[in-house]
């Protein structure tokens, strides 16, 4: 296989659109039986045995949670691993560590052990941001932004799908028999991941990782670190409303039987809006230049929440929340890429990886920050502040930009 380029940066592996492919698949399976126990996660906390209302709630909050935390945490760590060991290898690790942690939770005897299987789904899996690392590192570089505009959607696409079909399938087949379905979901994954996908390494690669991979070996650190404020900053703009989103709603429509109902599309209007401009903004991105649409997409997100402050119907926020998604849709696939760009080969697993955690930490700050500043201060207020935040971020991302960018 002479004529393969298996560098990003050179021209990418021959096998790049396959494995973007399998990897599209993968993530979109593995996200949905992620995502798919939320509509009952309470229910099923009450059958192991937990009776007061207080402590469901409690116990489901933990329960979710905790896979998130984990992730967090680890996330560097395979991402360095995968650096050493290949990238592949990570995702046949992780599909199958879900496979089986989620098939376990069908056979939970308690609270404490569906705790126990939610961390380890944290620790083992990240299966999606393992498929960014892959799809990053295999695609050709003026390609990138696309292919990982594409990865992006079908991620979305499962948030989206997998709370639907959680809603469907337990009063078919049980709470029980939901995960173990879930988890055959994953084994599928996991065989195309095995069978399907074809890494192309760099020779002596694994041996410059070991040596002088990691953080260090990024020669210029700036860059990265905007694009890991920029990742946090769109988990906590997008999930900064979560926590007063009914409430609010509940101020703009007359009818109290269907406020949940409205807050549910307004919930979604963003994530659909991401999904239909993923790609597209990642064409534009691969065309004109990273940098720009990412500082571009900051402001637009921006502007766009300053009037869902002053909204006076349920049907404007859903408008202005879609297309503050259609505006971040191309954020991930362009930080992906400018961060692929700008490191060494043998540190873009560790680079990514610190990436997913930063998400991961604005996913976790925006609810706490939301629900506090809506309830201490008032909720237009959480619309304004998260806009300050995107426009300095804007700024700072555009003073980060080195001389020469793409």
């Amino acid at each position: 296989m002479a004529d393969a380029k298996p560098d990003a940066a050179a021209g990418g592996s021959i096998h790049w659109k396959r494995n973007l492919g399998v990897s599209l698949a993968g993530s979109f399976t593995t996200i949905i039986a992620m995502t798919l126990l939320l509509p009952f996660l309470p229910l099923y906390v009450e059958e192991l045995g937990v009776r007061d209302h207080a402590a469901i709630v409690q116990w489901s909050g933990i329960a979710y949670g905790a896979t998130f935390f984990a992730a967090a945490l680890v996330a560097p760590l395979w991402g360095r691993l995968g650096d050493i060991y290949g990238r592949k290898l990570m995702l046949v690790r992780a599909s199958l560590g879900m496979t089986v942690a989620i098939a376990l939770m069908g056979v939970a005897e308690n609270v404490w052990q569906l705790v126990a299987l939610r961390l380890f789904v944290g620790l083992a899996g990240g299966y999606s941001s393992g498929s960014m690392v892959l799809v990053a590192t295999q695609t050709p570089r003026d390609r990138s932004a696309w292919a990982l505009g594409m990865l992006s959607s079908g991620i979305m696409a499962g948030n989206l799908v997998g709370p639907l079909i959680g809603g469907v399938l337990p009063p078919l087949i049980g709470i029980r028999n939901t995960f173990l379905a879930a988890g055959g979901l994953i084994f599928l994954a996991f065989l195309a991941t095995t069978f399907l996908i074809k890494e192309e390494t760099v020779p002596g690669r694994r041996q410059a990782a070991k040596a002088g991979g990691g953080w260090a070996a990024i020669p210029d650190k700036a860059p990265v670190v905007a694009m890991l404020a920029t990742g946090m900053l769109l988990m906590l703009a997008n999930m900064s409303i979560e926590p007063i989103i009914t409430v609010y709603v509940a101020q703009l429509v007359d009818r109290s039987d269907i406020v949940t109902l409205w807050a549910g599309l307004v919930m979604s209007a963003a994530a659909l809006g991401s999904i239909l401009s993923a790609s597209r903004l990642g064409r534009l991105a691969d065309r004109i230049g990273h940098w720009p649409v990412i500082a571009g997409a900051l402001v637009a997100a921006g502007i766009l929440l300053v009037p869902q402050a002053f909204v006076t119907s349920a049907w404007q926020l859903i408008l202005l929340r879609f297309l503050m998604g259609v505006a971040l849709g191309g954020l991930l696939p362009c930080v992906a890429a400018v961060i692929r760009h700008g490191v060494p080969d043998r540190s873009a697993g560790t680079a990514l990886g610190l990436s997913v955690s930063a998400q991961y930490v604005g996913q976790v700050a925006g609810p706490l920050l939301g629900g506090f500043i809506g309830g201490h201060i008032g909720m237009p207020v959480v619309f304004i502040g998260t806009s300050i935040l995107l426009l300095a971020g804007a700024a700072f991302v555009w003073m980060s930009k080195p001389p020469i960018a793409d």
